[in-house]
């Protein structure tokens, strides 16, 4: 089957051309199905799905020993410019209290999404992996602890994405927002990430490799 001159397979085992990168921007059992089979043929991947578990991550850094796997939350060069920024602010406001507020279309599945955890890794990593990560107080009745960086999820209508970081402190609020109006961004940033990592050697590379 064609559509506007590229041929549809519905398994990735039928495809005939030859392929020097592959694009997933799928779901995570479909992902770990396409990856198999770039493995199984030493082709590149760019991985752009979120919501994998601990152990789907470590089958994809086995399977990265083999090939060269790009693999990013966000394929937005501004969302990676964000974790860059926050990385640097987080020492400086340490002690605040951290919350992430992310929004997403009805129909997104994993929550809170890969982005949130994104900027959560750089905020957690940059003050030495202490953070606690907090996504429901519906039934911790207690006091917010020092340690602990907070997920609000919002889920409705066709919203893109919408992530917002917000360091409070004891007389003031430092915020620091990203907006994304359209999903062509993500496809530039995946186009980008293929472009970078065809010819590369086996390993795992991000968008840290591009920044």
């Amino acid at each position: 089957m064609y559509v506007f001159g590229f041929p549809i397979y519905s398994d990735v085992s039928k495809i005939k051309e030859k392929v020097d990168v592959i694009i997933d921007f799928s779901q995570v059992h479909l992902t770990l199905e396409v990856l198999k089979y770039a493995n199984e043929n030493k082709i590149p991947m760019v991985i752009a799905t979120t919501g994998f578990n601990r152990e789907q991550e470590q089958v994809i850094l086995e399977y990265s020993k083999n090939i060269p796997i790009f693999k990013s939350a966000n394929m937005s060069l501004d969302i990676n410019l964000m974790c860059k920024i926050l990385s640097e602010l987080a020492p400086l406001l340490k002690g605040s209290d951290i919350e992430i507020t992310e929004t997403h279309h009805r129909n997104k599945v994993d929550a809170p999404s890969g982005t949130a955890l994104l900027l959560a890794d750089s905020i957690n990593n940059a003050l030495g992996n202490k953070m606690k990560y907090v996504y429901d107080r519906h039934d911790l009745s207690r006091k917010r602890e020092d340690n602990e960086i907070g997920f609000t999820s919002i889920r409705g209508g066709n919203i893109v994405g919408e992530h917002t970081v917000q360091f409070f402190g004891p007389y003031e609020t430092f915020e620091i927002k990203h907006t994304s109006y359209s999903r062509t961004v993500f496809a530039e940033g995946a186009v980008k990430a293929a472009e970078f990592i065809i010819g590369k050697k086996a390993g795992l590379y991000s968008m840290n490799n591009i920044v």
